[in-house]
Formats: structure tokens, sequence, C-alpha cells
């Protein structure tokens, strides 16, 4: 039995000066010099002179096909590597490079009746994957059953189907918009764009339903195949890429998992050295054959000046940039600084555990508030503030000070109800995804969001550190009444309005200051991160407010939670229960 890791600790090293991400030589090298014999001889049929893999394809191509036909034990039949997650920028032949892959699975099969599957989102993603795979076949005599004497490849295009005549196998290209996967038994499954699965409510449910047959399939394996997703990744795709990475990089051991992800190194990353033409190749490795030096210059040129589509998607596609917090033009300033700002120690600790640290680090607590109807989000930001001060560097006008200041902590929670899935099925995945990680509740009772708040500001004022809850006056409705009966009110000096629109500037540019010079931390997290960059900053007569990049689906009610308490906790309000510094003369504007 071989030994073998599919870690690639030394991936940053590998992918700048180009040298394979497989950090292994094939497993069985009789198994894989049989494939690529067969994958080689395959012609690409959009090129001029229809020549084969072979004489076209750079290595990393090779490499990668052996891994996977070299996982497959002569002996016992049985694929050693399962499963196969191959992130690479967009026209790097990605499609046509999975029908060969495929073709090859059909062809080397020795299983009778076995199917063979590539799954595509949609039915263009599929006849991306088809066509190139039907014309290797019409290519070549020796294959095509309609062609030669010797032909055993039988295509029918009305099915998307190919089939091997000798031991009755088929290889079928299905796209899960019109075709059921239900009810699948494919051995060798390829699956296309994971990205556009991610964004699809229950999309891991069928992708499972797609692989069932892996169960019974010893010899099977599964390929992930994608360009980065065109927003921040969500759903199946942003669980497999996260898991793919954490195996590259040695945190998980799964030798049956191996990744080959053409992403940036982190440090190319925070350097942006991914906008150098130069650099172009670290995710292109076809750059030169399928992909155009001259042509990825052009356009970025124009997305960069603003005469294109979209610079973020652009980044996303081509140069396999996620996107993130900090690609938006119109983004809000403290984005930039979000990721950077999340605190160790909270970002360690679950979700509510991250809460219970917090209120223990801090001499005084501050909640925000802030949401819209059943259509929306109810955001709750708590905010606390560490007793012992810091040392903090400025300057103003090349001149350098320094000066002691307190570090505050926010922490985030959101609700939503069970009718906001109906209502935005686009943002299914992405609530999903915040409620597995406990940072969402979704609620079948409409009031249910604030009864629990209360729970929250009432632990909190019980423990002494409650330095006030901050509103929005015009979305106060029943939460006022529920703060009335454990008085949080006005007369207490315990409920405020903060300003809105415009008036809010001073919160929002102090969050940001004290973001990126480290006197605001944060316990991470997938609500913060989608809510974040959702900010879009417009320019009022008098400043700027903070709004939504798009109407409907950009949620930003917890970010707005977090001014709100920014505002309140800006009034430096007294520690442990001391004498509080607001009037006690009505709801006010602070």
């Amino acid at each position: 039995m071989p030994n073998w890791s599919t870690a690639c600790l030394d991936w940053e090293t590998r992918i700048v000066s180009q040298r394979s991400l497989i950090p292994f030589a094939p497993l069985f090298q009789s198994e894989a010099e049989h494939a690529l014999e067969v994958f080689k001889s395959l012609r690409v049929v959009d090129l001029p002179g229809q020549p084969t893999f072979g004489e076209v394809s750079d290595q990393w191509v090779f490499d990668f096909v052996a891994a996977i036909f070299g996982a497959n034990d002569p002996e016992t039949g049985k694929q050693l590597i399962t499963e196969f997650f191959l992130l690479i920028s967009k026209k790097n032949t990605k499609s046509t490079i999975a029908a060969a892959i495929m073709l090859t699975a059909l062809i080397v099969n020795w299983r009778a009746n076995e199917e063979i599957l590539i799954l595509a989102p949609t039915i263009e993603v599929a006849q991306n994957a088809y066509k190139p795979a039907a014309a290797m076949v019409r290519a070549d005599p020796e294959l095509d059953a309609n062609a030669g004497v010797n032909g055993f490849l039988h295509v029918q295009d009305h099915l998307r189907t190919i089939t091997h005549l000798s031991n009755k196998a088929a290889l079928k290209v299905v796209a899960a918009d019109t075709d059921t996967v239900s009810g699948k038994k494919a051995g060798r499954i390829f699956i296309d764009e994971l990205w556009v699965f991610g964004k699809r409510p229950n999309a891991d449910a069928m992708l499972r339903e797609a692989t069932g047959g892996l169960v019974s399939r010893p010899e099977g394996f599964v390929i992930y195949a994608s360009t980065q997703s065109d927003e921040p990744p969500a759903g199946v795709f942003k669980s497999k890429l996260d898991y793919a990475r954490q195996v590259r990089d040695g945190q998980v051991v799964d030798p049956q998992f191996l990744p080959v992800l053409y992403e940036f190194p982190e440090q190319m990353l925070k350097d942006k050295a991914y906008e150098e033409a130069s650099n172009f190749y670290v995710t292109n490795p076809n750059l030169g054959r399928s992909v155009s030096q001259q042509w990825l210059e052009r356009e970025f040129i124009k997305e960069k000046t603003g005469e294109g589509s979209g610079l973020q998607t652009f980044l996303a596609k081509h140069l396999n940039v996620e996107i993130g917090l900090n690609l938006r033009a119109n983004r809000w300033p403290g984005a930039d600084h979000w990721a950077a700002a999340k605190d160790t120690e909270l970002g360690s600790l679950g979700h509510y555990e991250a809460l219970e640290r917090l209120l223990e680090r801090s001499e005084v607590a501050v909640v925000g508030i802030d949401g819209g109807g059943l259509d929306d989000l109810f955001g709750l930001s708590v905010l606390g503030r560490e007793p012992a001060e810091i040392e903090v560097e400025f300057e103003i006008d090349g001149v350098k000070s320094t000066r002691r200041m307190k570090r505050w902590l926010s922490w985030s929670h959101a609700w939503c109800h069970k009718g906001l899935f109906k209502l935005r099925p686009k943002l299914v995945t992405r609530l999903e995804t915040l409620q597995a990680a406990r940072e969402l509740t979704v609620l079948d009772d409409p009031l249910g969001d604030v009864a629990t708040i209360i729970e929250h500001i009432t632990r909190i004022k019980d423990m002494g550190l409650l330095g006030g809850v901050a509103v929005d006056a015009s979305g106060l409705g029943e939460m006022e009444d529920a703060l009335d009966e454990i008085e949080v009110t006005q007369e207490a000096g315990l409920l405020v309005a903060a300003p809105q629109g415009g008036w809010m500037m001073s919160s929002i540019k102090g969050a940001e200051r004290r973001l990126a010079s480290g006197l605001l931390k944060h316990s991470g997290g997938p609500l913060m991160n989608w809510c974040v960059p959702n900010l879009k900053i417009e320019p009022t007569a008098t400043g700027i407010r903070a709004t939504k990049q798009s109407a409907g689906d950009a949620k930003i009610d917890p970010a707005m939670a977090m001014f709100n308490a920014v505002t309140l906790m800006s009034r430096n309000p007294a520690a442990k229960g001391g004498p509080s510094i607001y009037e006690t003369r009505g709801l006010r504007m602070i």
C-alpha cells in the first residue's frame, strides 16, 4: 500500500515558481501511464489542425490526469483518492479538460453498464462539456462507431450521451436545471462550475444524490471544478473550498481528497500583486496557450478605469481573487481593515462563547439594534470596552504622536422570519450558512427576535455592564414596550436614538478609524463578513451616509446595528453601572 499525503505545505512557493501543485507521484505509475496514453491521444477539435492533448497541453494537465487515474489500485480495483477539487481561472480550458478526462474514464472503464457523469449547473455549461467530448470521438475513426469499422463509441447528441458499445457503459452530460439527478448510480463524476451550485438552495442534497453511486463503486471518484464565484463564496462551494484549503495547508489530514487550487498566496493578495500583469500567470497555468496575456492586460485596464462591467468580477473570474471585503469602489473604507481586525481569542471560540468572553473582558457594554420588516434581518450588536488602555500611534500632517486609548470589542447576531427564505430565494444558501454558524436565528414567531434580544440586554444589565441601548427611533415599535419592562428607558438614560442617514457620519468614520488603528476588534464570522461588504457609502449634501450596495438581497442591518452601538460607545459611558452621562429628558439624539 503506497504512503502519501495530499497536503501541499509549500504551495505558495510552488505556484509562484510554476511547479506542480500535486506533491506526490502517481500512486500506481502503470495506471497513470495507461490513462495518459488515452488522454494524450484525444484531439482538441477547436484548435487549428486539431492537435492532440499530448501535443498542446501543459504539464500541469498531465499531472492532474495522472493523479486521478494513477490512484486506482490495479490489484484490488479500489480508488485510493476519491475526491479532487480543481480551482482555476476562467478560459484555462476547464470544461474541455473535463470532457477529455471523463471520456478517458469511459474508455478505460471495465464495469459493464457503468454510468459516467458530467454534472453541470445549467444547460449552457453542460453543452460546454458535451460538445468537445462528442467532437473528440468524431475526430477519431478508431473511436467513432459511425466512422470506422473498429469504432466502439456511439454518440447521441439529443441525449448528450456517449455509449461504449462493448460494455454498454455510458458517459452522460447532465444539466442540473433541466435534468433530474435522482437515482443516478454513476461511479465516476465530474461536477463543473461548483460556484454556481453554491448559490442554489438544497444544492448539497442534490450533489449527495448525484454522487450516491460511489457507495457501491470502489473504483469511483468525483472531481469538483470551478472558477471563483462572482459573489462572496456561499453554500456548497464555500464549504468545499474551505475544506480544500484546510487539506492543502495540512490543517485537515485527508489523503483521499486532493486539492489543486490556483490562487494567489496571502501576501500577494495583501500587496495587491494580482494587479501586476507580470503575475497573471499565477492563477492562469494555461497562459500563452488558451489564455492571452495581452487580452488579460487590456481587459484589466478597462475594468480598472471603469469602462468594463466590473473590476471585482474580472478579478474573481480571470485571476481567482475571492470577492470579499475590499473590492467594491464605493465600499465602506472600514471594509479594507475588517478581516485584519478579527480578535484572535474571540475568533477561536464558538459564536455564543465569544459573547461570553467579550463580556468578561469588558468594563462596560452597549447594545445597538437595527431591523426592518419580515423581508429583512433584525440585527443586534454588542460592543464592549476593555478596561486597559493601549498605546496607539497617530500621524497628523506628517507629525507622529501616540495616545493611550481603550479598545472596543464587537459581537453581532441576526434574526429573520422563515418567510424570508421564500421572499428572497437567492439568499437561501447564504441564510443557511449563517444559520449553521449559529449567527442567524430563523423564527416562526415574528416577535421571537424581540424576546431573545431582551434576554441578552437583561443579562448584560444584571451583570452591571450595560451602558445603554441605541436604536433607530423610527423602528422601535414593540421593542420600546419590551425595553420598558426591564427598565431600559429614556428616563433612566439607557435608551437613546442613534442618528440615522447623513447624521450617522461620525459613527461610520469613527468605526473605520478604530478598525484601522486596532482599537476596534470583532469576533469574526460569516454574518458580518457578508454584511460589511454590502455597505455602500454615498455622499450627501453635508457628508456621507451608509446604504446597501444593491436593493433587496444585500442585507446590512447587523452592520447598521454596529454603527448604532458605536454612536453610543463614543459618548464614553461609565463603567460598571456608574453614573449615566445621558440626559433623562426624553428620547434624544446623540
